[in-house]
């Protein structure tokens, strides 16, 4: 595990300026919290941008990585000192920022990542699961019981293990009601707008046909529709989650040198998309960050397409 402080990266910076204009007195919408985003291995990828936009808006955060995984894929990985240096550039005076590398397939893992990362400032407030299993898929066809294993353990159950971990640790219970279905868990707390913590999963293109893609849509289809159970569940403890669906997102799989399906396929979907391009992670960071401040908190066990219509 690694942490450092941001008072660490300063000289990085170059000595540039802090911008003075009409938002400078505005408080970091993000300042004082403390987050733990997971699938940050890669500066392409949508973790990393998300990472990013949360520190940036004055939250300390703790990434999660796995390079192995990036490795055997097309793409290829990153050098996890540049993601760690240039993650450290954005945060805010007095945050910190700490990173683990785990494999999320582990069934142990969950409880080992949520460890270190309340150990960075001794409290957690916003857990955006971003990690997925990406390759190592097929038709219906084509599975096999290590194939649908795979995806799950890492897509679905280990999301869903963080989930309570940090609803555990938000809230101080050790357990839940454990009885009978429809009993609900007793907060022990008064719940309000302004003591919520917030969870973020991403989901992925479940309400759509995924042709080669099977296990990775079962695995992605099975959280969203948990949202509507986890969520009521975790709004009794203070706590707001939400799931996006990013649609589209070139994180470096749709390039044509190193894409994972044709070029053929990757132009038809460019074809239809609405705005003539395919998502940038920053599309999908900025969504995150916004549920993740007090502006978000009117929104509560949704799964939002933000795709800029393709879907449609």
């Amino acid at each position: 595990m690694n942490v450092t402080a941001s008072h660490d990266v300063a000289p990085a910076l170059g000595g540039r300026s802090q911008s003075l204009g009409p938002d400078a007195a505005r408080p970091a919408p993000l300042a004082g919290r403390t987050a733990l985003v997971t699938g940050v291995s890669r500066r392409r990828g949508i973790g990393f941008a998300i990472a990013r936009r949360l520190a940036a808006d004055g939250a300390s955060v703790f990434i999660a990585h796995w390079a192995p995984h990036d490795s055997l894929q097309p793409w290829g990985g990153d050098n996890l000192e540049a993601v760690r240096r240039e993650l450290a550039s954005n945060l805010a005076k007095g945050a910190a920022m700490g990173d683990m590398a785990v494999d999320l397939a582990d069934p142990a893992a969950p409880a080992s990542l949520m460890e270190a990362a309340l150990a960075l400032t001794g409290s957690l407030d916003i857990l955006v699961c971003n990690h997925a299993r990406s390759g190592s898929d097929g038709s219906l066809l084509d599975v096999t019981s290590d194939m649908l294993d795979g995806h799950f353990f890492v897509n679905t159950r280990s999301t869903v293990l963080l989930t309570s971990l940090f609803a555990k640790a938000f809230s101080g219970l050790a357990d839940g009601p454990s009885a009978a279905p429809g009993d609900v868990i007793a907060a022990n707390a008064t719940v309000n707008e302004r003591t919520t913590g917030r969870v973020v999963w991403l989901t992925s293109g479940q309400a759509r046909p995924m042709p080669g893609e099977a296990a990775y849509a079962m695995s992605k289809a099975a959280l969203a529709g948990l949202v509507p159970t986890a969520a009521s569940e975790l709004l009794r403890l203070g706590i707001i989650l939400n799931a996006v669906n990013p649609g589209p997102v070139n994180t470096g799989y749709l390039d044509a040198a190193v894409a994972d399906r044709s070029v053929e396929v990757v132009d038809k979907v460019l074809a239809v998309m609405p705005l003539g391009r395919f998502g940038a992670p920053a599309d999908v960071a900025r969504l995150v960050a916004w549920l993740a401040s007090d502006e978000g908190r009117w929104v509560a066990g949704q799964v939002i397409t933000s795709d800029s219509g393709f879907s449609l």
